[in-house]
């Protein structure tokens, strides 16, 4: 059984903390929350895809998604918009890369777009961005160990909920 939302909040913040803790001695408390909370907000499939296109339909793809974060020639309507969508292409990008790396075939693609999104979000450091800056500074430079400790994540709540995140399926060749 899978914890209420509070409870599911908790678990995903305790089990974070301890992952990175143990398999990166990282005990960084703000990035592990900001990841424990990513964990909880993508619960819900529409803030998972909650970048739309024209249409209204979810993008899924990232580089779809970068198109819409450019606001001069893509559809992005300010440079608030930009850093808005490329802060979801950054959560987005390390969290698949962290939970389902079997499932991405570009997860090289992926990983080097989730680092670029969050180094560009931490350029935004003026005027409300600027206390937000230095964390997607640390996230941009330890993406690949945060996709890691994501993966040691999905290990650990696989271990304590069985069943509850789908098996992996075959890595495909890239």
């Amino acid at each position: 059984m899978v914890p209420d939302g509070s409870s599911l909040r908790q678990l995903f913040h305790d089990v974070v903390f301890d992952c990175y803790s143990e398999h990166l001695a990282m005990e960084d408390t703000e990035v592990t929350s900001y990841v424990a909370d990513l964990l909880t907000e993508f619960c819900a499939a529409e803030k998972l895809y909650s970048i739309r296109d024209a249409q209204g339909r979810p993008v899924k793809d990232v580089a779809e998604m970068v198109v819409a974060a450019d606001p001069i020639h893509g559809t992005a309507p300010s440079f608030d918009a930009e850093r808005a969508v490329r802060k979801h292409i950054g959560d987005f990008s390390l969290f698949c890369s962290g939970m389902f790396p079997e499932a991405n075939p570009g997860l090289i693609e992926m990983v080097r777009t989730g680092k670029e999104s969050y180094y560009i979000v931490s350029k935004f450091d003026l005027f409300e961005y600027a206390s937000e800056a230095p964390l997607f500074a640390r996230l941009a430079d330890n993406f690949e160990n945060c996709m890691y400790g994501l993966n040691q994540v999905r290990c650990e709540l696989d271990r304590r909920l069985p069943g509850a995140i789908p098996p992996p399926h075959p890595r495909r060749l890239m």
